[in-house]
This record gives C-alpha cells, sequence and structure tokens, in this order.
C-alpha cells in the first residue's frame, strides 16, 4: 500500500479533528437539550469554560457567573460536568435534603502521587464509601474519647493558650504578625491529639512542617493545578507533579517520618496514647481482613488529613478576629468587658462560660461568617440523579457549593457585607444561632473537626483577650477587612500590638 498523499494526509487529519469535536461537544449537546439543565455559559471545544473562570480567584468569577445565570448554573472544565449552587435555599437543599446522594467527592488524580489510592484515601478527600464511614467513625469516636485517665483535650487547649498568651506578651508591646504564633498553637493542639506531644515554639521541624503547610496551601490554587486534575495524563510527563506539588510531597514525607519515630515507641498491650496509637490498634485488629481500610498506607493520609485541614482553617480564622479586634476597638472593650464580669482575670475560660457570654459567642460566630475563609468549600459529586431547585442535575456531575453566597445572603442577615456581631443577637442581646451560618458545610460531609474548632475558637480567643488588649501599632494604617485568595480567604498581611491588661 503505498504513502498517503499530502491531500489524503490533510482529509484524514480533518476528519480526525471533526470527530473529537463531536466526541467534545456531545456531553454538551445532551446536557442543553435537556430544558431542566442549569444555565451556563457557553464551553469552547476541548477546553470548556476552562479560560472562562478566574481560578486564581474563584470566589469572584463564581459570583460574577451567578449574577448572569442565576443560583443554579453549569460549568464544563474539560469534560468535567460541574454545577455550582448559590444561596441558603438551594444549598441546603443540595447538601441536606440530598445529603446521601451528594456525599460523594469527585475522583482527584493529582494527589496520587502524594500516596492516594485504593487502600489510602484518609477521610477528607475520600470517595463515599464503606472506608470513607470507617475512617470517619474512628476520627469522631478519637476525638470523643481522647484523653481518657488523662488530660481531656479542653486541658490540652486551655494550656496551649496560655503558652500562646506567654509568646504574645513577650513580643512587649512591639508591632508583630500573629498568624505565626497561631499556626503554632493551633498546631500544637493537633499534636497533642495525633501524636500526644507538642513542639516548643523553636523547634526547627516544627517550624519546617508549618512552613510547608504554608506552601501546600499555595499549591492547591490556580489553573495549572485544575489541568493537571483534569487531563490527568499531563501527570505522566516526568517531573512535572513533583515540581508542581513540591511542598505537599515534603510535608508528607515529614509525616512519614513522625509516623516512623512514633511506632517506635508504640505498645500494643497499653491503651493508646493518641490518635496514631488507637489507629494502629486497628490495624492490628484488621490484619486478615481485606475489606478494612485500617492500613499503614490510610494512617498517613487520616494523619495528613487532620494535621493539615485542622491546623491552617482555626489558625485563619483566628488571624481574622484578632484582626477585627483591632479594626473594632468597640468590640474589643465589649468583649473583655463580659469576659470581666462572667470569667474574671484569674480563672482560665472553660467552654462552659459560653452560655452566660453571648456577645462574645456573637463574636466569634461573626468572625467566622464575615471571614468567610472557606467560601467555595470542598467539591462533592452527585451519585444518582436529583433535582435542586427545579433543575436536573445528573449523576456523576461535580458539585461546588458555594458557602460564602450562604454566609452572606442580603435576604437572610441583617449586616451581610460588614462585620456585625449583632447578626447572632436578638433585641434581648441573646445569641441566636441562624440556619445560615455553615462554615463547616452541611449533610454527610460536615466538617469532622468542627467540634474541636469550635473549642479552639472560643478558648483561644477568650484567654487572649482576658490577658491582652490589642491595637493598630502606632503610624500604621488601618488594616484593609478584604481578604486573599488562595484555596482559604487569608487577611492581608498585617501587624499588632499585644499588652497586658
Amino acid at each position: 500500500m503505498g504513502l498517503l498523499t499530502g491531500e489524503a494526509l490533510w482529509t484524514l487529519a480533518m476528519v480526525v479533528v471533526i470527530f473529537l469535536l463531536l466526541v467534545d461537544l456531545m456531553p454538551q449537546a445532551v446536557q442543553r437539550w435537556s430544558a431542566r439543565y442549569p444555565p451556563g455559559p457557553v464551553p469552547l471545544p476541548g477546553l470548556g469554560n476552562l479560560l472562562q473562570v478566574d481560578f486564581q480567584n474563584m470566589p469572584c468569577s463564581i459570583n460574577q457567573l451567578r449574577r448572569r445565570f442565576g443560583d443554579v448554573f453549569s460549568l464544563r472544565l474539560v469534560r468535567t460536568p460541574v454545577v455550582v449552587v448559590n444561596g441558603l435555599a438551594a444549598v441546603r437543599e443540595t447538601l441536606v435534603q440530598h445529603s446521601e446522594d451528594t456525599a460523594d467527592r469527585p475522583p482527584m488524580p493529582i494527589y496520587q502521587h502524594l500516596g492516594f489510592g485504593p487502600r489510602a484515601e484518609g477521610v477528607v478527600l475520600a470517595r463515599y464509601g464503606h472506608a470513607w464511614r470507617e475512617q470517619r467513625r474512628f476520627s469522631l469516636s478519637t476525638l470523643r474519647n481522647f484523653g481518657v485517665g488523662k488530660k481531656s483535650l479542653e486541658q490540652w487547649v486551655t494550656e496551649e493558650a496560655s503558652h500562646l498568651c506567654a509568646a504574645f506578651a513577650d513580643q512587649a508591646g512591639r508591632p508583630f504578625s500573629p498568624d505565626v504564633l497561631l499556626n503554632k498553637a493551633v498546631s500544637n493542639v493537633i499534636a497533642s491529639l495525633i501524636f500526644g506531644r507538642r513542639f516548643e515554639y523553636d523547634d526547627p521541624r516544627f517550624l519546617e512542617l508549618l512552613d510547608l503547610m504554608q506552601e501546600g496551601l499555595k499549591e492547591e490554587s490556580g489553573l495549572l493545578r485544575e489541568v493537571l486534575n483534569l487531563v490527568p495524563v499531563f501527570l505522566h510527563i516526568p517531573g512535572l507533579a513533583a515540581k508542581c506539588f513540591a511542598a505537599q510531597k515534603a510535608f508528607m514525607d515529614m509525616i512519614d517520618e513522625l509516623i516512623t519515630e512514633h511506632r517506635m515507641t508504640w505498645d500494643p498491650t497499653q491503651p493508646p496514647r493518641d490518635l496514631t496509637d488507637a489507629f494502629l490498634d486497628e490495624v492490628e485488629k484488621a490484619k486478615g481482613n481485606p475489606e478494612s481500610s485500617f492500613n499503614d498506607e490510610n494512617l498517613r493520609m487520616v494523619v495528613a488529613d487532620l494535621f493539615s485541614a485542622g491546623m491552617v482553617t482555626t489558625s485563619t480564622t483566628l488571624v481574622w478576629g484578632l484582626l477585627f479586634m483591632i479594626t473594632h476597638p468597640d468590640v474589643q472593650r465589649r468583649v473583655q468587658q463580659e469576659i470581666d464580669e462572667v470569667i474574671g482575670q484569674v480563672r482560665q475560660p472553660e467552654m462552659g462560660d459560653q452560655a452566660r457570654m453571648p456577645f462574645t459567642m456573637a463574636v466569634v460566630h461573626e468572625v467566622q461568617r464575615f471571614g468567610d475563609i472557606a467560601p467555595l468549600g470542598l467539591p462533592h459529586k452527585s451519585s444518582r440523579d436529583i433535582e435542586v431547585q427545579g433543575f436536573l442535575i445528573p449523576k456523576g456531575t461535580t458539585l461546588i457549593t458555594n458557602l460564602s453566597s450562604v454566609l452572606k445572603d442580603e435576604t437572610v442577615w441583617k449586616q451581610p457585607s460588614r462585620f456585625c456581631p449583632e447578626n447572632f443577637l436578638d433585641a434581648q442581646g441573646r445569641f441566636v444561632k441562624q440556619a445560615a451560618f455553615m462554615p463547616f458545610s452541611a449533610g454527610r460531609r460536615l466538617c469532622l473537626g468542627e467540634p474541636l474548632a469550635r473549642m479552639e475558637l472560643f478558648l483561644f480567643f477568650t484567654c487572649l483577650l482576658q490577658r491582652l488588649r490589642f491595637s493598630v501599632p502606632e503610624g500604621q494604617p488601618r488594616p484593609s477587612d478584604q481578604g486573599v485568595y488562595s484555596f482559604l480567604v487569608t487577611p492581608v498581611p498585617y501587624q499588632l500590638c499585644a499588652v497586658p491588661r
């Protein structure tokens, strides 16, 4: 058979291109033939809406598209169908009414190079099923039972809060950035839970671990990450994944080292000292059971999930909290007055104090609402066809829930676009929790660390304000309350002064 002529090659190339375009457009056509499929911007062949979304500032892009297409709209990222859900009614319908059908996670191939796989999915990003249920149940029970016969988790937090206050006081009123010290304190609470120990604030390995977590967070946003996730064939390019996710890989290596060291002191004949011991006990029990998710590979994933998710979100919220205290000194004074009346300046705050501190509770909740650190939450995936606000969402669709649109819903909040503790107070000054308060998401995938986070936020916040007065450094401008998006929303870097009360 002779070689193809130039004209034949050109014809063949055109046929292949047309075929690929038809294959690419077929899902779009099928969806748009259904009048009940959510509207959205017209996707480009091959790319979908990939270039129409700003992945450096996803919340802004989502809100702009919402204004055009409504509370439930669709995107297509390469060949992945995505539906974005906005507003209290639509988000509750998706996550609560359809909790079983939206509890799955979409596949994330980019994490395979970190060790995620069939036997190691962790708990935060794990697919919905037996392994996820088993690990979530284990994590929740360990959180509940932690410290039986020893220090309770509340005692760990309170003691760490004392170390944190001392570190703040050591700044002797000089201007400093609070985020580093807050990261250390919150991380030590997680370390006590996972490894039964705390790190000194100047421990070199501890500092490296925190730096890697911060760098890894930056790797979680941007167009390149999305392209690698949506077109996983690119992950096979030698060295590309290692370069793009170097900090996350190094963080996992450090987790491996800490687990290896901890395993050397583990005694299976003794009661577990911490979560790692408890997990190792379960691994022993599960030997010979191929259905169990308790294995060495999954241990590192669960530890990494709890360490990274538990540290970054809570410390970032506290960074917002202190920012609002220096930009709203009247609110700071009212919180401190309530602390003095209920707790005094000698006794350490306790979780039982919350019931008698409505204004402080309102402030802590408002910090979470207005700080809005996880505006889009984590993605979900529909495991069967569902209906939301009259729209049909097919099985296998990736779901993005715009939690920011709930936390700042203009139909719910008294003052949605400004820091206002009265959003959580009734006319008599009593604390009122609102249905639209869902910074921890909702439904089956409600953040498993919510009880620990609520404990840390209240105890760290009240301990700091009990002992210290915070202010904007003299001569510096008032810090901005506008955040910077990088997977989480963090404040623009700022400094404060802390002096003993």
